[in-house]
């Protein structure tokens, strides 16, 4: 079965590594009449008619060159430019989540666009040295920061950063029956109805599994034991790798922690597609692996979403 959240990720690109620091090789790759280029403002894309903008390397602004990849015989880009290229042009420009309707339309470019906006969140969030405070400067076709020794800096490199972060579906009871049910919460942020898997951040020195039974137990009280990877997702948002579990939980008894959930609670396959097809309750949007955990547990698609 395909989850869906692997439709944005199926296709990988060639990433190019070794060449990222051969300035002829970029060259010549940057002036191929088959080189695109996606224009982030900031850390925004302007969609043309709900697609993705890709344009001719001739037609791109300044702006940092980030070297995104390759695959079947196209090299992609992204030139990064400040924020006021957004505000001084017509059209809405959307940060990654506001793509999410074009990329589902578009999913072989999904990756690529992972790649180039999770990069234009770092560069945006990066743009002076944590030791010294020095302006960093681009380098590796965009993939590291240097703080230049020969401008007064310190000489030290920065890398792009990924924050793990774990999502899992929480179960109880005899695995299949009618009565197996799975807990679901809602973050005081969301609309009413909206209700999604728990998720939360590793903590250093901390495994992934004993993350999926800490922010279980934070956020809703419920003690957890046997916790089972499932998959995982890229999630630029802005900078984080969302790793799905499967978690079944020790105790029912569910007491939310108000800064983390308004509500948290258990519904059995039959209430879940109940509500779910009546709008009583709202489920994550279909390319999420939010989604993907909720519907593996159910064994089926569910109706609704956000």
């Amino acid at each position: 079965m395909t989850y869906p959240h692997q439709r944005l990720v199926a296709r990988a690109h060639d990433r190019l590594g070794l060449h990222r620091r051969d300035q002829a090789w970029l060259d010549r790759r940057w002036d191929d009449p088959s080189s695109r280029v996606l224009v982030v403002s900031g850390t925004r894309v302007r969609p043309v008619e709900g697609t993705l903008p890709w344009v001719p390397a001739d037609q791109a602004p300044d702006g940092v060159r980030v070297l995104l990849g390759e695959r079947d015989g196209t090299t992609s880009w992204a030139v990064i430019t400040g924020p006021e290229a957004a505000a001084s042009q017509e059209g809405e420009w959307y940060p990654l989540r506001g793509l999410l309707p074009a990329l589902v339309g578009q999913p072989d470019d999904a990756p690529l666009v992972f790649h180039a906006l999770g990069l234009a969140e770092w560069h945006w969030a990066t743009r002076f040295c944590p030791r010294c405070g020095h302006a960093l400067v681009a380098v590796s076709a965009g993939h590291e920061l240097n703080c230049p020794k020969d401008d007064g800096g310190c000489g030290r490199t920065q890398f792009p950063r990924t924050d793990p972060a774990v999502i899992m579906l929480v179960s109880h009871g005899e695995p299949g029956s009618p009565e197996e049910r799975c807990l679901l919460g809602r973050s005081p942020q969301w609309p009413d109805a909206r209700y999604s898997t728990l998720a939360g951040f590793c903590e250093p020195g901390e495994s992934l599994e004993d993350t999926v039974r800490r922010e279980v137990a934070e956020e809703s009280g419920v003690r957890v034991g046997e916790v089972t990877y499932f998959g995982n997702q890229p999630w630029p948002l802005p900078q984080s790798l969302m790793l799905g579990f499967l978690a079944r939980a020790e105790s029912t008894d569910v007491v939310v922690q108000e800064d983390e959930l308004v509500d948290a609670r258990w519904f059995t396959r039959e209430q879940l597609a109940t509500e779910a097809g009546s709008g009583a309750i709202v489920l994550p949007g279909g390319v999420s692996i939010s989604r993907s955990l909720i519907e593996h547990w159910y064994g089926d698609t569910l109706p609704g979403s956000w």
